[in-house]
């Protein structure tokens, strides 16, 4: 089949902020012509991504930011990174676009248009904070199985979108009701089309909460294919993987759901500390929620050089699930003693805080600077790789960047 299958019959409008600019006549291309611009099949181009950008995978697409490409407050999509179980949707169908809402615990299946969705219900507009529940897996000993994520698996965008929990309220949910699960139309690896790559969920409580949205822009445009376009989740402080993309069913469920990725060790960490490369029973796991606090160094970049005397203003960005960041601190001599940094408040709920400081280095050398963040509960993050577990999800150490002061 011709290599239109990755973008199919998506929109030109899709097509165009892949490419980054306007397709002129791009109405007379023909039905099975694939602008050269989309032709290498490279992510790069494809999605619109930074250069540096890692790419872990590309069977599904998984791609990672480094530290220093995510300075910006509000993650661009060009810093953003790729987490898929499927492959992209090849059909965009934005006019024909529904989500059906359905399950044991609604009062009646119903269905609404993209168009429905828009109009009905109010928007809301919230930054979330956006991490992939196995981000840092690479520092496990002995490793874990998955996408060798280092850092850059976590983003904080500006979503646009309207509440779930309005539309759950239009649609009529049972007293029963204690789980939703979202289905997309992202295809499974094999092209089975019985087959989900990923059908997760969460309790109902989440689904409740404002900022859980269904969105339909990222950062005040649509949202780029790579990342739901047309309609996706978005439930800001739990692992990623809730926050299903291409969506077009939720299913309200009178037990924890069951769909892809929601049994066995996915996206579940052993309930009490065990050894490392230990075999764990399914019955001990338990299923990730609301992510550890964590921060990290976006500036300057790892292996900075300065001169003695010269003041290193560093920032970064610090996260804590459904809590908020009490304190950011720095290290310079390997954790031996800390120093406070500056500490904004998060614009919402559930988005990430900045933190920044000055730092004057005693004499010329190697340094190492590191950050640990404490959250509103009082816990801090470990100086290094967390409790192993076999999935090697939720490492949340402390970033260290590298310094030379000559």
């Amino acid at each position: 089949m011709k290599r239109r299958n990755f973008l199919g019959k998506v929109a030109l409008g899709t097509m165009s902020g892949i490419i980054g600019s306007e397709i002129v006549f791009g109405a007379s291309i023909p039905m099975d012509y694939l602008p050269i611009a989309l032709q290498e099949n490279d992510p790069f181009k494809m999605f619109s991504k930074d250069g540096e950008m890692v790419v872990l995978n590309d069977k599904p697409w998984n791609m990672e930011a480094k530290a220093h490409l995510l300075d910006d407050k509000i993650t661009p999509n060009k810093s953003m990174f790729i987490r898929n179980n499927g492959l992209i949707p090849e059909k965009i169908d934005v006019q024909n676009w529904s989500l059906t809402i359905d399950g044991e615990s609604v009062k009646q299946n119903k269905t609404y248009s993209l168009a429905e969705l828009k109009t009905k219900f109010k928007r809301y507009t919230y930054q979330l904070t956006l991490e992939c529940g196995g981000n840092g897996r690479s520092e496990f000993d002995p490793p874990a199985k998955g996408n060798q994520w280092t850092i850059g698996a976590v983003s904080c965008a500006s979503w646009t979108g309207i509440r779930l929990k309005d539309v759950l309220a239009d649609v009529g949910i049972k007293e029963d009701a204690i789980y939703i699960g979202y289905h997309g139309t992202d295809l499974h690896l094999t092209r089975d089309p019985k087959k989900e790559p990923i059908s997760r969920g969460v309790p109902m409580y989440k689904a409740l909460m404002d900022e859980t949205l269904l969105a339909f822009q990222m950062n005040g445009k649509e949202i780029p294919l790579a990342h739901g376009y047309p309609l996706r989740l978005v439930a800001g402080g739990w692992p990623a993987s809730v926050s299903g993309k291409w969506i077009n069913r939720i299913s309200v469920r009178n037990k924890e759901h069951d769909g892809e990725k929601m049994t066995g060790s996915s996206y579940r960490v052993p309930r009490n500390p065990v050894a490392p490369g230990e075999v764990v029973k399914e019955s001990d796991m338990v299923i990730i929620e609301s992510m550890p606090v964590k921060s990290l160094i976006t500036f300057p970049k790892s292996g900075a050089m300065l001169n003695l005397g010269t003041k290193l203003n560093i920032r970064g960005h610090a996260w804590a699930g459904e809590l908020e960041v009490a304190k950011v601190m720095y290290s310079i001599d390997f954790g031996a003693t800390w120093r406070n940094c500056q500490l904004q408040s998060p614009a919402n709920r559930l988005a990430w805080q900045h933190f920044s400081a000055g730092i004057l280095f005693p004499k010329k050398g190697y340094y190492e600077v590191w950050a640990k963040a404490m959250d509103s509960r009082g816990t801090a993050q470990p100086m290094l790789v967390p409790g192993w577990n076999p999935k090697g999800y939720l490492n949340n150490a402390c970033h260290r960047i590298a310094v030379k002061v000559l």
